[in-house]
């Protein structure tokens, strides 16, 4: 039980820590005390205080300098380190297509209703812009995982412009993510349907134009029917890919 305890003790410290620097109202680039400052305040030895820095490194919320000027420094999580962290927890869950649209139905009709009218001319252009990468059918399989690929990065553009709520835009990005990521370990595209990209940028290309008459209804119901669409074709190629498992 001893052992045991000594074992959690860094991770009770980091967490003492954690609230430290929330109480201090610290931010990005202010430094930590030392570690003499630490093991005084916390009572605790300097082979904890260092291994629960790691623990917090490996959070990401802190980072180590060394030499003139170094030590340790509140640090931002960057989005891809917060979204590799909880790609790293679901890796081992068997996450269904139909999990991930039960999700994305519940957010993103909503997200482009909150979006009409309020997005600008340049950000209008550059999503237009990016719809010319699936506007056509796919000559092969790999332009069809590419094409796939592309338009959900449409959809992490769009959560990218909701930024009155960076929890919303957050979680839509991330699912974009998990599902970016099934596609390919699972090879889903493999069963083909080259009208896959040609589709998605229609209704992408009708989005816009609600998102740009400021026609939140229509939007929302456009991306509806999308989101339906999209889960019926993955539901279809998911089917068939496991069928295959199957039969090899």
């Amino acid at each position: 039980m001893a052992g045991s305890a000594s074992r959690r003790l860094p991770y009770h410290v980091a967490d003492t820590i954690k609230g430290w620097i929330v109480e201090r109202q610290l931010v990005p680039g202010d430094r930590l005390p030392s570690e003499a400052e630490l093991m005084e305040t916390l009572g605790v030895s300097k082979g904890t205080i260092r291994e629960s820095t790691r623990v917090l490194e490996a959070q990401g919320l802190v980072v180590t300098r060394t030499g003139p000027g170094g030590g340790v420094f509140v640090c931002r999580m960057s989005e891809a380190k917060a979204t590799s962290l909880l790609s790293h927890y679901f890796y081992f869950q068997d996450i269904s297509i139909r999990d991930i649209y039960q999700i994305r139905l519940a957010l993103e009709p909503e997200l482009v209703a909150s979006l009409a009218g309020k997005v600008g001319a340049d950000d209008l252009a550059r999503l237009r812009e990016s719809l010319h990468t699936y506007a056509t059918p796919a000559p092969d399989m790999e332009t069809e995982r590419q094409q796939h690929i592309d338009s959900l990065r449409f959809h992490e553009m769009l959560a990218k412009l909701a930024g009155g709520n960076p929890l919303l835009s957050f979680i839509i990005r991330f699912t974009v993510q998990v599902l970016s990521d099934l596609t390919v370990y699972r090879r889903l595209y493999e069963p083909g349907d080259h009208q896959i990209g040609p589709t998605g940028c229609q209704y992408h290309a009708r989005l816009l134009d609600a998102i740009e008459a400021g026609d939140a209804g229509l939007a929302r119901e456009l991306m509806r029917e999308h989101m339906l669409s999209a889960q019926a074709v993955m539901n279809d190629n998911e089917a068939q890919v496991r069928r295959g498992f199957l039969t090899d």
